[in-house]
């Protein structure tokens, strides 16, 4: 069954469930909102604690396929009611849930947001927000139609130095941007063979309500629940799916790009179960007001990720430059340096790099000021930063994620309650994980240089098309 039949066929279709006016765009303030959360361990354990912390929502429904999750949530929230099937808790909660959070893993993102929103619901979605291209546009389309409140969960799209760094480079800080490049050196890829035989499942998981949509596959202890999942190309989206979405967003966000025309991954032959431990991505973009007449953007994941570009060597690393970068510094001496972002010539951990016309800005991830290089010299922006900061009222950075995490969260529940709007709703996070998708579906053809047509959603090359969407199981 597709995704269409799946929608069609629910029981949101047969029982023709009105929109509550009060929780779509434009609409008139509500005093509370009653939440159901899809997924309530792990990640979901951090969302649940994130939106409930807000003082105007009340938790009135929790839902896991595991009954230890369930249990431990049901503690937080004894008045809330509990379901192992999230078809189950919509269909009979409909009349008491104003919103729905889904943070379950990536395969299950769509089928339970599209059913949600089917029934007019806001929902907040984790990211990436989907596992296939055509169930992004199918989200997009829907949120658009029925005019919901929408946000897909990149909780640093509100922090303080990424919201800067947006600013600052469209002030033009190092003139319009060619290249991106950007980096984490985590392994959500599984290079080992494809499992057999089959494990006894865990009492407390109901291994059918995991697989969801997705193919029936026996359960093995260690390969998909609680967290290997990620790993997996039918239920995750590798390292580009985790960090990319994050390290990806303020670049994406920033420079106003849309999805890419051509994709490249360099990776290890495809074994069509999980993704390569190692990645290299490259994009071209269409040009923005932001960005020369293309752009240019490379991801490298996996154990030493990034490698090393001459656009990545940092002041201080003396041995690293090249003759060209050499040259240049010795003839910097009029540019200040700022002693309180001078580095010793390693790079972050994980962050991006823009390459303008005008120098380079580093942006670490994450909770770190972004920092301007010009011609092998950091450069003190502190006079820009303060001007960008007061004119957009963005305050004084802080570096506590107990304090700055909810916030994300916090804005969508005000957007339902008629008060703010989302900075990430499915119209945006819609074509962020398209791009992260078509790296990844990339990736089963290493080397070979793909061509996206975006009005057509369909790649050039037929064989990569296969890849876009797939089966709903019933379940």
């Amino acid at each position: 069954m597709n995704k269409r039949e799946f929608i069609k066929k629910s029981s949101v279709g047969a029982l023709g469930i009105m929109m509550a006016p009060s929780l779509l765009k434009g609409s008139t303030i509500k005093e509370r909102l009653r939440t159901a959360h899809i997924g309530v361990g792990n990640m979901g354990a951090e969302d649940l604690k994130a939106i409930s912390s807000h003082g105007s929502v009340d938790v009135v429904a929790l839902c896991d396929v595991d009954a230890i999750n369930l249990s431990k949530a049901h503690k937080l929230h004894q008045g809330a009611r509990v379901f192992f099937d999230y078809r189950v808790m919509l269909e009979e909660m409909s009349d008491e849930i104003d919103a729905v959070i889904v943070s379950t893993p990536d395969h299950t993102h769509a089928p339970a947001s599209l059913l949600a929103m089917q029934m007019g619901k806001p929902v907040y979605c984790q990211k990436p927000l989907t596992h296939y291209v055509s169930e992004s546009r199918a989200m997009k389309k829907l949120a658009a139609e029925k005019g919901l409140v929408t946000q897909m969960g990149i909780q640093v799209h509100s922090f303080y130095d990424y919201r800067l760094a947006t600013l600052l480079i469209q002030s033009g800080i190092i003139g319009k941007v060619h290249t991106v490049h950007a980096w984490s050196p985590k392994n959500w890829g599984y290079d080992g063979p494809i499992p057999e035989g089959e494990d006894t499942v865990p009492a407390q998981l109901d291994w059918n309500l995991w697989l969801g949509t997705s193919n029936k596959r026996p359960y093995k202890e260690g390969m998909y629940h609680p967290g290997n999942w990620r790993k997996l190309m039918e239920y995750g989206c590798g390292t580009l799916g985790d960090m990319g979405v994050h390290i990806f967003d303020t670049p994406y966000n920033a420079l106003e790009l849309d999805v890419p025309r051509t994709i490249k991954t360099d990776c290890r032959p495809s074994n069509g179960y999980g993704y390569p431990e190692k990645n290299t991505v490259t994009y071209e973009f269409p040009a923005t007001k932001y960005t020369t007449e293309s752009l240019k953007w490379i991801w490298y994941d996996g154990e030493g990720a990034p490698s090393m570009h001459e656009d990545l060597v940092l002041p201080g690393a003396k041995g690293k430059l090249t003759k060209k970068q050499q040259k240049e510094e010795s003839m910097a001496d009029k540019i200040s340096l700022d002693a309180k972002t001078a580095g010793e010539g390693e790079l972050p951990e994980q962050g991006a790099m823009f390459v303008g016309e005008k120098g380079r800005l580093l942006l670490p991830h994450f909770m770190q000021l972004p920092k301007k290089i010009v011609r092998g010299k950091y450069v003190d922006i502190s006079k820009q930063i303060a001007k960008v900061s007061e004119a957009n009222n963005l305050g004084e950075p802080i570096r506590n994620y107990e304090t700055e995490g909810p916030k994300h969260y916090h804005q969508f529940v005000d957007a339902c309650l008629g008060k703010a709007e989302c900075t990430a709703p499915f119209e945006y996070a819609a074509r962020l994980t398209e791009t992260i998708l078509l790296g990844t579906i990339a990736g089963r053809f290493p080397g070979e240089t793909l061509h996206w047509d975006a009005e057509k959603a369909q790649f050039a090359e037929e064989k990569a098309n296969k890849y876009l969407a797939g089966e709903y199981r019933k379940f």
